[in-house]
């Protein structure tokens, strides 16, 4: 059997459809072609101008935008010197304030002793004089008291011997 015309009637064929799927293929990419250029001209049209103007307008924004950092630069910097003057100060101020009251503990703690001196003192000359003028009261009240009693004694004593 002479098997030659079958593949090349079947090698043919396969040429045929593999030709219309060539065909299928450049049709199809010839759609997507035109569809893509349709896009790229929207793209361009309307995408463009805005980058354009975006570019445009970040050129113009640029120096302001430059000066502004530059400002809050000077500005933080302003700010931090500011800030370390009132630390020092606040600093300064609060040693003065610690001292202030350390004096003032000095100053109180001396009142104080000179009132504690004061009322011993006070305690040694006036109490001490009081306790002996009432010691010699006491015995003056005590001797006055025995003359009192022996007076009445002596007056019971002569009644008795009356009677």
């Amino acid at each position: 059997m002479n098997y030659l015309p079958v593949f090349v009637a079947i090698t043919s064929a396969a040429v045929v459809i593999q030709a219309g799927i060539l065909i299928g293929m450049f049709i199809a990419l010839r759609k997507t072609s035109s569809r893509m250029e349709a896009l790229a001209t929207e793209v361009s049209s309307k995408v463009l101008p805005t980058a354009e103007l975006a570019h445009a307008m970040l050129s113009e924004l640029r120096p302001r935008i430059e000066n502004v950092a530059a400002n809050l630069s000077e500005s933080t910097n302003i700010v931090r010197a500011q800030i370390e003057g009132i630390d020092s100060t606040m600093t300064e101020i609060l040693d003065r304030a610690r001292l202030q009251v350390i004096r003032t503990d000095e100053l109180v703690g001396r009142a104080i002793d000179k009132v504690e001196n004061a009322t011993e003192s006070v305690q040694k000359t006036v109490s001490i004089p009081v306790k002996q003028f009432s010691g010699i009261m006491r015995g003056v009240s005590a001797g006055l008291e025995y003359l009192a009693t022996q007076k009445r004694r002596q007056a019971t004593q002569r009644d008795e011997m009356f009677i």
